[in-house]
């Protein structure tokens, strides 16, 4: 196998991958990734030990356990690029020897779990909810820096999204990606399921419109009112199809999960936002713990 260099892998001198400032033996086989680097803690104290804590830029992570079983809690930050590092990285970790900077043999596989918060995008999908991703439908871009390959039903279904939502053209070429489904099917009881959009912003991106005008100005409506057989979409943020779509190229188990902290539709705000992350984390840990 071909040596990868040291422009394209960038290892620091205690032998931990740049950005994330991990070393292999810092990161547990179930990864949360959290945007916000305050909510590491507010995971973290649910652990039971914490071994490991770490930070770099905005990339804190720590890693301990819950009864018996390892877990990694990580901020990203915001948006589909700071995704692209996490997601390359934490591969890396796994999958590529640090000493000589070759792709390992045997390839291993981790869980990506995305805790976050989001908007939804339907009047019966209420704030302070939650909401687990069947599918992460780019309108972000970064997939299309690699290769890959959609299916005929996916690329029917984002053909009636292109058509329906008339974004094509304007901002690229979207693309779509589904959960795993080894971890979807323990976040069905007091869970919405759907499709999460992911923008590469908050505001124009989103539909929102404070001094600048949008070129889309019925967005949100065409993505609530759109539907594919009993697909529907659910809600929107800024990292799900990110993970979704690298984490599958590389063969990682993906989710996300969200608390809906804004109603689009009904305009809406959550009044305690951190509460419903809070009833989120903790349901997670319950999961996590028995199941996963």
């Amino acid at each position: 196998m071909s040596r990868i260099a040291e422009s394209e892998l960038i290892i620091n001198p205690r032998g931990a991958v740049y950005h994330l400032d991990l070393r292999p033996e810092e990161i547990a086989g179930t990864v949360i990734t959290v945007g916000d680097p305050d909510r590491v803690r507010e995971v973290s104290k649910h652990f039971d030990e914490i071994e490991v804590k770490r930070q770099h830029r905005e990339f804190i992570s720590h890693t301990g356990r819950v009864g018996n079983k390892r877990l990694t809690v990580l901020s990203s930050g915001i948006g589909p690029d700071n995704i692209d590092i996490v997601i390359n990285e934490l591969d890396a970790l796994v999958n590529i020897d640090f000493e000589t900077r070759e792709i390992k043999k045997e390839l291993q596989s981790i869980n990506i779990i995305r805790i976050g918060t989001s908007g939804s995008l339907q009047e019966d999908i209420p704030v302070d909810s939650f909401v687990a991703s069947t599918h992460g439908l780019g309108i972000d871009n970064l997939l299309n820096f690699y290769r890959h390959e959609h299916n005929d039903q996916e690329k029917e279904l984002l053909q009636s999204f292109i058509t329906h939502t008339q974004i094509h053209g304007q901002i690229g070429q979207p693309y779509i990606t589904s959960g795993a489904g080894s971890l979807i099917k323990h976040f069905v009881k007091d869970f919405h399921q759907g499709i999460t959009v992911t923008c590469p912003g908050f505001y124009g991106p989103q539909g929102r419109i404070l001094r600048l005008g949008i070129r889309n100005p019925e967005l949100i409506n065409r993505l609530t009112d759109f539907r594919f057989g009993q697909h529907r979409i659910t809600n929107f943020e800024m990292e799900t199809s990110a993970i979704y779509g690298l984490g599958k190229l590389l063969g990682h188990n993906c989710l996300a999960i969200n608390a809906i902290v804004a109603n689009r539709v009904k305009k809406e705000f959550s009044k305690d936002g951190k509460a419903a992350v809070e009833n989120l984390i903790r349901k997670f840990i319950d999961i996590f713990s028995q199941n996963i």
